[in-house]
C-alpha cells in the first residue's frame, strides 16, 4: 500500500538500459494501480455517471480517459499501429479542460457500462506492459526518444489521479466511501497569527533544456530570466481560521474586494464561503475527499484565484497594506533560497506532498522551511502570473495541445503541488495553470511588494490576419521567392547609394520586418501603421525579442510558432526603431525629414491615396527617396473608386495606376529608372498560398521643389 503512495517520478540518464526499463515499468504500474484504487472510493457504478463538477464530464469519462490517452500517443508516435477499441478512444478522448462558469454544457453522452471500462483499461494495461518489456530502449531519454511517449502517458495518468480526486471531493457524501489506503490526517487545531516575513530578491532562472533528468511537459523547456526584488511573504499559507473574518465581514458580499471578472463570478455562483465549508446548524464542517469532518481551523483553506484575491484586497484594506498573490517569479525566489531538493532525489518528502504522508491537508504549521512553512505541498499556491511559454517553447509533437490553449491570460499559475500531487507535479520545474474559477487542492499565501506584476499577452496570436502577416515577414521563403520585406529594403538600398543614411520611415509597416532591416543601415526608423493588430507584433518583437503565432494547416488542424529577433541577427538594432499607430493620409507634423520613405502594398489600401500623395513630400528632405510598391489591387472596401489612383478608364481610355502616381508626384518628384517587378507570397494554409507580384517605382523629392 505504501508503495503505491510512495513512488518518485523516473530519472532519465541513470542505469542501464535493462535497470531504466524495468524501473519505468514498475512506474507504470504503481500509477495505473493507485489510479484505479482512488475509483475504489466510489460507493456504487451509479456514482460514476454523477456530475458532481458542472464543468466537467462525470467520472466514467475519466476512468476511460487516462487509458485512451495511452493508446493515442502510442498511435501518433507510431509505436503502435492497431487500436483496441476505436469507440472508446474517440469518446475518452477529449472534453477534459474545464469550461467558463457560465457556460454549463448540458451535453448527453451515451456512456459504456463500469464493467465495459474496466474491461478495456485491462486490455489496455497489458498493451502498455507488452510495448514497455519489446520497445528498443537507449539513455538518455529526452523528448525524441519513443519512450517518451509511455512517459507522457504515466504523468498524464498522475495528473488526473489528482484532478479526478478533487471531482470526487464534489460528489454527494452518500456516494463516496472512506478507504485506508486514503486515510486524512489525524490532526487539526487552532491556528497561528499569520505574519509577513521579509525575502530577499534575486535572479530567478526557469526553463529545461532538453537534456534535463526528469520528464517534462512542453511548457517547462526553455529560458526564463526575471530579477526579483525584495518583498515580504506570510509566513504560513492563509489557513481556514485566518480566511473566517472575511466570510464573517460578508466578504462575498461586498463588490469593492473583488476583481470584475471575480465579482460575475460571485452573483452567478452566490458563494458566500469556500467550497469546501458546509454550513451547518453546528457551525462551518469540512469536506474532505471521502468525509465530512469537524472544521480544522488550522488547516489551509482551498479556495479558487478569485476567492484569492479578493481576500487579499480585504485584508490589504484592514491593514493598510498593498497585499497580492505571490507571482511565479517571487514563488521561485521563496523556494530556491530554502534549497528545497526536487522530488526524486530526496529521501522523505520535506512537506505534505508526494502521497507520503495523508490523503488531505495537514495542520499550516506541520513542516517548516526555515522561518516559512509550506514552502511546497498542503496545497497548491495561486499566483498572479497567467501562464504562458518560455523562450524557445516548443510543442511536442505527441501532445500538440497540452499548453497552448491555455496561453490565453485566462489561466494563472499554481505552484508548490499538493498533497496527491505526485510524478511530475512534484518537481521543482513544473508549471501547472487553471482558470481562475476552478477549484483544485489550492490555496494561497499573499506577498506584499513594490515590484509591479507584469501580466503577459496572449502568447499565441490567433488573429487571422495578424497571423499571416508574421508568417509574411519572419517565416520560411515559398516557392524560391524570397522575403518581400526583406527584399524591398534591399533594393531600397541599392538606390540609396551615397546619400544619408540618418532617417527612414516604413509607412504600413505591418508586422515589421522591413523596420528592422532598414535599423539595420539607418540611425533611426519610424515604423508606422493604421492598424495597432499589427503594431502590437512589431512592439512585441522589439521589446521582448520573438513573437509566437499559429498558422492554419488544414480544416481545424494548427500549427504553432515561434520568431526570434536574434535568430535574423537583428537583436543589435532595436533601439533604433520607433512604432506608431498613424494614418498615412494625415500624419502628424512630428513625422518628417527622412531620408527615405518605405509604402510597400499600401497604396492601394488607404481610402485617399491621392491626398496622401499630394502631402508626402513634405515629410522628405531634398535629394530623399520615396519608394512606393503595389500590385494595384484597388478594391472598394479599402478605397472607393473616385479616390483609385488607376485601374480605370480616363476619357475612355485605360488609364494605369504607374500613370497615376506620375501624375500626382511629378511636381516634387522624379522618377529614378524603370519599375522593377517583385514577388511575393502569402501563406493561408499549408497548401494554399497567393502568389502575387507588386510593381516598385523609387521617387526622388527633386530639390527644387
Amino acid at each position: 500500500m505504501m508503495d503505491l503512495r510512495n513512488t518518485r517520478t523516473t530519472i532519465l540518464n541513470t542505469g542501464t538500459p535493462a535497470e531504466k526499463r524495468e524501473e519505468i515499468r514498475t512506474y507504470f504500474h504503481r500509477t495505473y494501480s493507485i489510479d484505479e484504487q482512488l475509483y475504489d472510493t466510489l460507493a456504487a457504478d451509479e456514482t460514476f455517471y454523477i456530475r458532481a463538477e458542472p464543468l466537467r464530464h462525470p467520472l466514467i469519462f475519466y476512468l476511460g480517459h487516462t487509458a485512451a490517452f495511452y493508446i493515442n500517443k502510442l498511435v501518433i508516435a507510431k509505436i503502435i499501429e492497431q487500436r483496441i477499441n476505436p469507440r472508446f478512444e474517440s469518446m475518452f478522448a477529449v472534453g477534459v479542460d474545464e469550461m467558463s462558469w457560465d457556460d454549463l454544457n448540458e451535453a448527453h453522452y451515451d456512456w459504456p457500462r463500469v464493467q465495459e471500462v474496466k474491461d478495456y483499461r485491462k486490455q489496455v494495461r497489458d498493451l502498455v506492459d507488452g510495448v514497455i518489456r519489446r520497445l528498443p530502449l537507449t539513455l538518455p531519454i529526452n523528448w525524441n526518444n519513443p519512450f517518451w511517449a509511455i512517459l507522457m502517458g504515466i504523468e498524464h495518468q498522475r495528473i488526473h489521479l489528482e484532478t479526478s480526486s478533487v471531482i470526487i471531493r464534489r460528489v454527494p457524501i452518500e456516494q463516496v466511501r472512506q478507504l485506508p489506503l486514503w486515510d486524512i490526517c489525524p490532526e487539526a487545531g487552532k491556528a497561528p497569527a499569520n505574519e509577513l516575513l521579509p525575502v530577499t530578491g534575486g535572479l530567478i532562472e526557469l526553463g529545461k533544456t532538453k537534456e534535463h533528468p526528469l520528464y517534462g511537459w512542453d511548457n517547462e523547456f526553455g529560458r526564463h530570466e526575471f530579477q526579483v526584488r525584495d518583498f515580504s511573504a506570510s509566513k504560513y499559507l492563509v489557513s481556514n481560521q485566518e480566511y473566517l473574518p472575511f466570510v464573517l465581514d460578508e466578504g462575498y458580499e461586498q463588490t469593492e474586494f473583488w476583481t470584475e471578472e471575480g465579482w460575475s463570478w460571485v452573483n452567478y455562483t452566490k458563494a458566500r464561503h469556500p467550497l469546501f465549508w458546509i454550513d451547518s446548524a453546528d457551525g462551518f464542517q469540512f469536506r474532505t475527499m471521502a468525509r465530512i469532518i469537524p472544521m480544522p481551523w488550522d488547516w489551509p483553506v482551498e479556495v479558487n484565484y478569485l476567492e484569492a484575491k479578493a481576500f487579499c484586497h480585504w485584508l490589504g484594506r484592514r491593514t493598510a497594506k498593498n497585499l497580492r498573490l505571490p507571482t511565479e517569479d517571487e514563488w521561485y525566489r521563496l523556494r530556491d533560497l530554502h534549497q528545497i531538493p526536487d522530488q526524486p532525489y530526496w529521501d522523505k518528502a520535506p512537506g505534505n506532498i508526494n502521497l507520503e504522508y495523508w490523503a488531505s491537508s495537514c495542520p499550516v504549521t506541520r513542516f517548516r522551511f526555515g522561518e516559512f512553512f509550506d514552502v511546497i505541498g498542503n496545497v497548491w499556491q495561486w499566483t498572479e502570473t497567467p501562464i504562458t511559454g518560455f523562450a524557445g517553447f516548443e510543442i511536442h509533437p505527441y501532445y500538440d495541445d497540452f499548453s497552448t490553449p491555455t496561453f490565453d491570460t485566462r489561466h494563472n499559475l499554481i505552484k508548490g503541488g499538493s498533497w496527491i500531487s505526485t510524478g511530475n507535479e512534484a518537481t521543482r520545474d513544473s508549471r501547472y495553470a487553471f482558470r481562475r474559477h476552478f477549484f483544485q487542492h489550492a490555496g494561497f499565501r499573499y506577498v506584499e511588494s513594490a515590484q509591479p506584476v507584469i501580466l503577459p499577452e496572449v502568447m499565441y496570436e490567433t488573429d487571422t490576419a495578424v497571423s499571416q502577416y508574421c508568417e509574411f515577414h519572419w517565416g520560411p521563403t515559398y516557392f524560391d521567392v524570397p522575403n518581400f520585406p526583406a527584399r524591398c529594403v534591399e533594393l531600397c538600398l541599392s538606390y540609396m547609394q551615397d546619400r544619408p543614411h540618418k532617417r527612414a520611415l516604413d509607412l504600413g509597416c505591418a508586422v515589421g520586418r522591413a523596420a528592422f532591416e532598414l535599423a539595420r543601415h539607418f540611425d533611426s526608423v519610424t515604423a508606422l501603421d493604421f492598424s495597432a493588430r499589427f503594431i502590437r507584433l512589431g512592439i512585441q518583437m522589439q521589446e521582448k525579442g520573438c513573437i509566437h503565432y499559429e498558422l492554419p494547416e488544414e480544416g481545424e488542424l494548427i500549427s504553432f510558432h515561434e520568431k526570434r529577433l536574434a535568430d535574423f541577427g537583428l537583436a543589435g538594432v532595436k533601439d533604433c526603431i520607433e512604432f506608431f499607430q498613424g494614418d498615412a493620409a494625415n500624419l502628424k507634423a512630428r513625422f518628417g525629414e527622412y531620408d527615405l520613405i518605405l509604402a510597400a502594398n499600401l497604396i492601394d489600401r488607404l481610402y485617399d491615396p491621392k491626398k496622401f500623395l499630394s502631402n508626402i513630400h513634405e515629410r522628405l528632405n531634398p535629394g530623399g527617396l520615396l519608394v512606393i510598391v503595389s500590385p494595384y489591387t484597388w478594391l472598394e472596401e479599402f478605397t472607393k473608386k473616385p479616390n483609385w489612383l488607376g485601374g480605370i478608364r480616363k476619357s475612355g481610355e485605360p488609364f494605369t495606376t504607374l500613370e497615376g502616381l506620375q501624375e500626382h508626384l511629378s511636381a516634387h518628384f522624379k522618377m529614378l529608372g524603370h519599375p522593377r517587378e517583385i514577388e511575393f507570397v502569402l501563406r493561408e494554409t499549408k497548401r494554399k498560398f497567393q502568389h502575387s507580384i507588386s510593381q516598385m517605382t523609387v521617387w526622388e523629392r527633386v530639390k527644387s521643389s
